[in-house]
């Protein structure tokens, strides 16, 4: 490591960074709602705008994955900063769907540009365990997201606005923007071990990454989108919605917190594949049983989403080394680009069922506002709680095929160690 560098202090303030990241996700997710009622946004509109954040994501993280070597990932880190303020500030004053879509896009471009460069410093500064610390560098993206969903719950009791809600990010955003002011940065591991472009370019193109690539589609899928979209999904299956959502990430926080112990115990491969296992149950029961039992579902769900990013990237920055900053931004950018697209047509699936339930030529948007306690109020009422579970039942079989393909890719894996240990 170079002089004058500081591992734990880079790594404190990676993880504020994440933390605004996170809060973003948790706060957005739960004033969704609110947002559709204030402004009439259909679901259909209201999943553009958020799914804004996940191409936004993959756009900056991607372009981030190819300039991070050039620029550095301090210039990085302060352009993620200035997108940060903005992003939250725009939102604040927000006052409709362009302009929450705007606001949402420099957010997630934010959010991207963090993930760019401080993945590859969290591998660049802890060298001989990556994937243990990217796990507990990750534990901040649950742990945010408990933060934010309580504090929506919690400024919801009180009646305070969501513009007040929104700006509660400020203060991490300004506390890490004056943390990476004041460090110094190393150059990332694939600079420092010398491994040339042509080489990188060529590990990216090989065919365990592009494997590792299109799986990430699902690992992301199935803990990113049911995330962002619990509130909106069983809102009217339990009272609690939105305290789902901070269940799971709290089980995500502290299965992170414990990653050390569990990848030396169990291969990667095998993380990967007991985590698929999981999901698909935890999202069948949350699909299907009702009352106190959907708590339980969410526990489950959470421990299986718990591993799936964090590992994702140890696996490829630990068996595609040359693969470098931009093998591990590539993977992350897959994963928000199909949860991006996922969203979208997902929002218009949600409200095809919606129409479906409600009374021939109804107009959509008279039955969301409707006045409570009223017969459209009602109705709408029954058929979000149709719309919801459907909704997660057909995500059910993203989680299905990644157990068969992580069956696979472990029994592959076990056999190239085999072949290596008789090669030496």
């Amino acid at each position: 490591m170079e002089k004058g560098i500081q591992p734990n202090k880079l790594f404190v303030a990676s993880c504020l960074a994440l933390l605004v990241t996170s809060l973003s996700f948790g706060i957005r997710a739960g004033i969704l709602g609110k947002l559709g009622v204030e402004f009439h946004l259909s679901v259909r509109e209201l999943s553009i705008i958020a799914s804004t954040a996940f191409w936004g994501f993959p756009l900056a993280v991607v372009i981030g994955g190819f300039i991070v070597d050039v620029i550095g990932m301090k210039r990085l880190l302060l352009a993620a900063f200035l997108l940060h303020l903005l992003g939250i500030v725009l939102t604040v004053f927000a006052n409709g769907f362009w302009s929450l879509f705007i606001s949402t896009l420099f957010v997630g471009m934010a959010n991207g540009t963090v993930e760019a460069a401080c993945n590859p410093l969290v591998a660049t500064i802890f060298p001989t365990n990556k994937t243990t610390k990217l796990n507990h560098f990750h534990l901040w993206f649950p742990g945010g997201i408990v933060v934010g969903t309580l504090l929506v719950f919690l400024f919801n009791r009180l009646g305070l606005s969501w513009q007040i809600q929104v700006a509660t990010m400020i203060i991490p955003t300004l506390l890490y923007g004056y943390l990476f002011m004041n460090l110094s940065f190393p150059v990332t591991e694939r600079v420092a071990s010398g491994t040339s472009t042509e080489e990188m370019y060529r590990a990216v193109f090989t065919p365990l990454f592009l494997v590792m690539f299109v799986l990430m589609f699902g690992t992301a899928i199935t803990e990113l989108f049911t995330g962002q979209w619990i509130e909106v999904l069983l809102k009217n299956v339990t009272e609690n919605a939105i305290l789902i959502l901070a269940l799971t990430a709290g089980v995500q926080t502290f299965g992170r917190g414990l990653a050390g112990a569990v990848v030396h115990k169990i291969s990667p491969v095998g993380v990967l594949l007991i985590s698929a296992i999981l999901s698909a149950l935890g999202l069948y029961m949350l699909s299907t049983v009702t009352g106190n039992m959907i708590f339980v579902g969410a526990f489950i769900f959470g421990m299986g989403v718990t591993y799936f990013w964090p590992t994702m990237l140890g696996f490829v920055s630990e068996n595609i080394p040359a693969s470098g900053a931009l093998g591990m931004n590539l993977m992350g950018g897959a994963g928000m680009f199909a949860v991006s697209v996922y969203m979208f047509f997902m929002g218009g699936f949600y409200d095809s069922i919606i129409s479906s339930q409600l009374p021939a030529n109804a107009v959509l948007d008279a039955y969301r506002s409707a006045a409570p306690g009223t017969t459209e109020a009602t109705a709408f009422l029954q058929a979000q709680a149709v719309a919801g579970p459907e909704i997660l039942r057909v995500t059910l079989v993203i989680p299905i095929i990644l157990i068969a393909a992580f069956g696979c890719l472990f029994f592959y894996m076990r056999g190239r160690k085999k072949q290596q240990l008789q090669t030496v």
